[in-house]
């Protein structure tokens, strides 16, 4: 079920010091869950499928199932983060959320587009962030393909 967030008057579009803060404290998340899929996947190739040490990785199929997992779990992480309640761990550290421009928690799907035109953005050197000086709205290329906006979210009184 979708969450209609509230007080949407007060919350502002985030900048792009906010947002690479908020990238640099996921991009860490993200790294340590790596490494336990990495150790796990080492674990099963060795352990299980009794393969010696010095052909772990040689297989393409080991390789490509690695790869898989990681960015399988790269996107959990994140769409279970931005469908339920609009926030990573590192996004809430920087108060950021990512909603709708109605103001509702975005779907899988749009965590899927927003996942995929992310690695674009990167890929293309980050231009899809720097984009956000840019753009009116100050929108980064995954806001504007999935239809989402990424906005700060004040302080709670005290």
């Amino acid at each position: 079920m979708r969450r209609r967030f509230d007080k949407l008057d007060e919350v502002w579009p985030a900048g792009l010091a906010k947002r690479l803060g908020a990238m640099v404290y996921d991009g860490l998340l993200v790294l340590a869950i790596w490494i336990g899929i990495t150790t796990a996947h080492v674990a099963w190739v060795r352990l299980v499928l009794e393969q010696p040490p010095e052909t772990v990785g040689d297989d393409l199929a080991q390789v490509l199932s690695l790869r898989l997992a990681l960015a399988l779990s790269a996107y959990a992480f994140f769409a279970f983060s931005w469908t339920r309640g609009g926030m990573t761990l590192g996004m809430q550290a920087w108060r950021l959320r990512v909603q709708t421009d109605t103001g509702l928690s975005i779907t899988w799907t749009q965590s899927l587009v927003r996942y995929l035109v992310a690695w674009v953005s990167l890929a293309a050197f980050g231009l899809g962030y720097w984009w956000i000086l840019f753009d009116e709205q100050k929108r980064s290329w995954s806001d504007i393909a999935s239809g989402t906006r990424v906005v700060v979210v004040p302080k709670a009184a005290g």
